[in-house]
């Protein structure tokens, strides 16, 4: 098993805008990103406030 990654505040909301603000789906940012697309939803979950 690997030992989880751990992802800089900076780079959850570079990502979290690729959605929020480019207009990108979940799946596709996260695919560009190379990180997994439930890990992002939550991402964004949270920066709405939920």
């Amino acid at each position: 098993m690997e030992p989880r990654k751990h992802y800089t505040k900076e780079f959850k909301l570079d990502a979290v805008s690729l959605v929020l603000d480019q207009g990108l789906t979940i799946a596709e940012a996260a695919r560009s990103l190379g990180i997994r697309a439930n890990m992002l939803g939550r991402w964004v979950r949270e920066s709405r406030g939920g």
